[in-house]
């Protein structure tokens, strides 16, 4: 059975992959209208469709990152699972007051 997703079990070293500025190739698949989109961007601004996604995933990373992840943190919280801690008292084991807002 091939297995999908992750590099377990490649012996191909990854640093041969990356390009002068350690860029490291990968591929998706996209909806042809988005495909679309992105070919025309590419050409109205002069880029290579190559750069215009990886604009794309370093300014949307983040984002990603906090929605993916707060919900993930929001749900250990209602399930009991993740601590939390009220205002008042980090003030008080910080030994602030509220001037120090």
């Amino acid at each position: 059975m091939r297995r999908r997703g992750g590099t377990a079990g490649l012996s191909r070293d990854y640093n041969e992959c990356t390009d002068s500025r350690g860029h490291v190739p990968t591929s998706v698949r996209l909806d042809p209208a988005v495909e679309a989109r992105l070919d025309q961007l590419a050409e109205v601004t002069g880029r290579s469709k190559a750069y215009v996604l990886r604009e794309l995933i370093e300014a949307g990373i983040d984002d990603l990152e906090d929605a993916y992840m707060g919900a993930a943190v929001l749900e250990r919280v209602r399930s009991g699972k993740e601590q939390t801690y009220s205002l008042d008292s980090v003030m008080e084991d910080l030994e602030l007051d509220a001037s120090d807002l």
